[in-house]
């Protein structure tokens, strides 16, 4: 008892309490069922999602792919990408770069996707009011305006994010005692205050990309794809906000894992609710993707 002493922070002492254990490192690694699952989800969506952009590509001129601003498709499209790639940072082994590229990428490549769902709910807004707003509002959609806003609000999003690097950046962070005998690797968000701006601008512009989708899903079907945004930005909502609270209660390999699969969720959704319907025209109903046959289906839904 005289010459008894404390083990350090990275070792543990064994039963006997004679001898000091180095403690194992513990993250979410490729090599773990969970992250194994993980990165191969990441890695097929994101093919998949590849896949997409190329049918678009091919099928650029068609009267799906040109409805609700083709470029806009595009953008939602590479961003999805993004976001999909983006995941795979938070799976292996970490540092302090890795810290600073999840938080930042994650942050700005989201804002970027739901700003382009905004702007496309805005066309399709604008489109329908335009006939009967007058000549102004046709000339605001007609230069491009509902565009504008995606470089706007990234803009307002990475100065969020320069302000929380400058000030109080994340970092790597062990923590020893959390799990006995593991020492466990995670990210430190730094300033919270700066991490819950960025969450929050995040979530106020998903909750009013959903507003807006919501109050122009009565809209004529054939031509726009205000449902399609609804659904879209229900799904993406509803993964985040249940995201939160499990966030905050787990700790470690989980706390990650939960991250990883609300970033694959949200996404998959977005990718889902709104491509998926315009693929399944594009490659098994080609008769449809004409000019004549959405005229048809808007006589159908009118009547």
């Amino acid at each position: 008892m005289d010459q008894c002493f404390k083990c350090l922070d990275c070792h543990y002492p064994n039963s006997e309490r004679d001898r000091c254990l180095q403690k194992a490192v513990s993250f979410l690694a490729c090599g773990d069922p969970v992250g194994a699952a993980l990165a191969c989800t990441a890695l097929c969506i994101s093919l998949l999602t590849a896949v997409v952009l190329g049918i678009f590509v091919k099928h650029r001129d068609t009267p799906i792919v040109r409805a609700n601003n083709q470029t806009l498709n595009y953008i939602l499209l590479i961003s999805l990408l993004l976001c999909f790639l983006c995941s795979l940072d938070f799976i292996g082994h970490l540092n302090t770069a890795t810290c600073i590229l999840q938080q930042v990428a994650f942050g700005v490549v989201f804002t970027v996707a739901v700003f382009t769902v905004l702007a496309k709910t805005l066309t399709v807004i604008l489109a329908f009011k335009a006939t009967t707003l007058g000549r102004r509002m046709r000339q605001w959609l007609v230069s491009g305006a509902p565009n504008s806003v995606i470089p706007t609000c990234s803009l307002i999003q990475l100065t969020l994010c320069g302000l929380w690097l400058g000030t109080s950046p994340p970092f790597l962070d062990r923590d020893t005692h959390f799990e006995h005998g593991s020492s466990i690797i995670e990210c430190n968000k730094g300033s919270v205050t700066a991490f819950y701006c960025v969450l929050g601008f995040l979530g106020t512009l998903a909750l009013g990309s959903f507003t807006l989708a919501f109050l122009a899903r009565n809209l004529p079907d054939a031509f726009n794809e205000a449902k399609l945004l609804t659904c879209s930005m229900l799904g993406f909502c509803s993964v985040w906000v249940t995201f939160l609270p499990v966030f905050h209660s787990s700790k470690g390999k989980v706390m990650v894992a939960v991250e990883v699969f609300s970033i694959l969720a949200s996404s998959a959704g977005l990718l889902g609710c709104i491509f998926a319907p315009k693929c399944y025209i594009i490659l098994l109903r080609p008769e449809r993707n004409t000019l004549m046959g959405i005229r048809d289906k808007t006589r159908s839904v009118g009547q």
